[in-house]
């Protein structure tokens, strides 16, 4: 026989039967029997489709009973009757990199309650397929959002939904995009080494093959070139973004740098950087006297590492609501064109400044 609760122990009343875990779908037509209006008018607002149809008392009516029966609406059907669901999917190659978590963070502040943000997380390094992609598909997603693709994964992507890629320069034309404008920064990151009397600079990069990679070693090795110093870049010295496989990554090749003269090793991270920095201190070489370690990105922590890290800043937040801010311009856009997707409907944004942030790490 089981035992009564503590409560009714206490009382000596009976205890309440368990509520069933099967419960009865509220449905719009009940919101709407509750708020003594028409299907038609709470589908309206379940919807967002209100301008100059549904009175904002009609609305807080909706909303009420809503609220009150617990209606939960049915994102298939929804996403069906509209074309499209409220769903907003990221893409990227590297999300486990801490630079996302402010990327994130400045596109859901320019979505807002309107969209859902969906995340697709692949292997470390490892850039998405649009196979991959289209399993969200059957979702019917609002937009796509894609970090750093090539010019194949669009290709093979389609037009489907409207799309916005980030941090991807150089690609073709025809895609709305929002990138970092590096040069001057990477340049001014040379000068501020060879004042200090470096000529031979160690690059740690990423396995992740993507062209903002690239690019940040080219112009790193450019910049290089015109301060008079040269860039190693040996086979051994890349790595994920990760800081124990970056670590890892510098021991491999810090013999071959330390025999080629290499006194400061520029990473393509911040997180490959405080890899290098854990690996300096494991192996008793002192930072910056032995090796100047610099990184990119600027991320929160770069602030207070021992000593703090000397790196390009690439504003994160304000990548991820400019893209947003295009992406919503051309859901609205589409859904204006009567629900096919549209190309991108706002003029190109000027590329995000990337800075120099100079620090303990290179003094």
């Amino acid at each position: 026989m089981p035992r009564p609760s503590r409560a009714s122990r206490a009382s000596g009343a009976p205890s309440a039967p368990r509520a069933s875990r099967a419960t009865t779908r509220v449905t719009a037509a009940q919101v709407a029997a509750h708020a003594g209006l028409s299907v038609a008018t709470v589908s309206l607002v379940l919807n967002g489709k209100t301008d100059g149809r549904v009175s904002p008392a009609n609305i807080e009516r909706v909303r009420a009973s809503v609220a009150e029966l617990g209606y939960v609406v049915d994102q298939g059907a929804s996403a069906l009757a509209r074309g499209r669901s409220d769903l907003v999917v990221l893409v990227a190659p590297d999300l486990s990199n801490p630079f996302f978590g402010s990327v994130i963070q400045g596109i859901e502040q320019e979505l807002g309650p309107r969209f859902q943000l969906v995340l697709s997380v692949t292997e470390s390094g490892v850039q998405p397929s649009a196979s991959d992609v289209r399993r969200f598909a059957g979702l019917r997603p609002a937009g796509y959002l894609v970090d750093a693709p090539s010019d194949a994964f669009l290709d093979e992507l389609g037009d489907d939904a409207p799309l916005v890629v980030l941090d991807a320069p150089e690609l073709r034309t025809d895609v709305a995009a929002v990138n970092y404008d590096m040069r001057d920064a990477i340049d001014a990151l040379a000068a501020h080494l060879a004042s200090r009397g470096h000529r031979t600079l160690g690059y740690l990069d990423s396995i992740t093959d993507t062209r903002t990679f690239q690019l940040r070693r080219e112009q790193l090795t450019a910049a290089a070139e015109r301060n008079g110093m040269t860039v190693s870049a040996p086979d051994a010295a890349r790595s994920i973004i990760e800081l124990g496989a970056a670590a890892a990554a510098f021991g491999a090749a810090w013999p071959e740098w330390r025999a080629d003269g290499v006194t400061a090793v520029v990473c393509a991270t911040d997180t490959h950087a405080y890899g290098v920095l854990e690996a300096a201190r494991a192996s008793g070489l002192s930072v910056p006297g032995d090796v100047a370690v610099t990184g990119f990105d600027d991320l929160p922590y770069s602030r207070v590492t021992a000593p703090p890290l000397t790196t390009v800043r690439l504003p994160g937040e304000p990548l991820g609501r400019a893209a947003a801010r295009r992406l919503v311009a051309q859901i609205d856009g589409a859904d204006a064109a009567g629900g096919h997707a549209a190309g991108p409907t706002v003029g190109p944004p000027p590329d995000l400044v990337a800075t120099l942030i100079a620090r303990g790490s290179t003094a």
